[in-house]
């Protein structure tokens, strides 16, 4: 059974820290503990396990979000992004000299929090194996995202998407619609930008409006490759990679 990710979360705003901690657990994260100041972070960093810390730049004591990011930077390894109302240029300098995960600007929405999130712990986890995206069979999830699948907001809820179920992504202005064999989604994201996020050996550029996943490919022509009675229109370069792949 998959673990839930834990979060602890810095903020001395109380509102703030509360409406970030219900945005959190709606999506499905763990809140291990919500404190206000520097020393109650460190002495739960000491006592229980945290996957990644969401740090207010300012906090309500003479320590600093960044003076925390500095004491996870030298004990411990995990992530954090910093969140903050300050975007001014000399904050984000200083912030930027302890390497964080990521930086959150207030005011934000529940879906700016969760890809923060996701792609903080994917990076970090990435880096961790040294640029080899994938898990060890024997190791638990809850220090990463899952590597076998995306998720997609669908009004309040976020479904869990099989990467090997996608079909194929469609642009359209700018949403992209994800089809799988019997739904559809829609994604707020360049296309160039949603390639990057699915495996590179089963997703690629049809067409400039177009990615899609060959494994599902059931016919081709000199225009066109068909996916699910779908005609989707192909690129010259994808025409001929398709055409080498089947020869080769």
């Amino acid at each position: 059974m998959e673990q839930s990710i834990k979060i602890l979360i810095v903020e001395d705003n109380v509102i703030i820290a509360d409406d970030m901690q219900s945005m959190l657990e709606e999506i499905g994260y763990e809140i291990v503990d919500n404190v206000i100041v520097y020393e109650q972070a460190e002495e739960v960093l000491k006592t229980k396990h945290v996957d990644l810390v969401l740090i207010d730049i300012i906090l309500a004591s003479d320590k600093t979000g960044i003076d925390l990011g500095k004491h996870i930077r030298m004990n411990y390894n995990i992530p954090f992004i910093f969140v903050t109302s300050n975007s001014d240029r000399a904050t984000v300098e200083n912030a930027k000299t302890v390497k964080p995960n990521g930086y959150l600007v207030k005011p934000f929405e529940q879906q700016d929090l969760y890809t923060s999130i996701e792609i903080a712990l994917s990076n970090f986890n990435y880096a961790e194996k040294g640029g080899e995206p994938q898990f060890e069979e024997d190791k638990p999830l809850s220090n990463s995202v899952l590597k076998d699948s995306i998720f997609v907001k669908k009004q309040h809820l976020y479904y869990r998407i099989q990467f090997e179920d996608i079909q194929f992504i469609k642009a359209d202005n700018v949403y992209l619609e994800v089809n799988t064999v019997d739904k559809k989604f829609l994604v707020r994201s360049p296309l160039k930008d949603y390639l990057e996020k699915l495996p590179k050996k089963k997703f690629y550029r049809a067409h400039k409006s177009y990615i899609v996943n060959v494994d599902h490919i059931g016919a081709i022509n000199s225009k066109d490759i068909m996916i699910n009675n779908t005609l989707i229109p192909i690129s010259k370069e994808f025409k001929e990679f398709i055409i080498s792949a089947m020869n080769s």
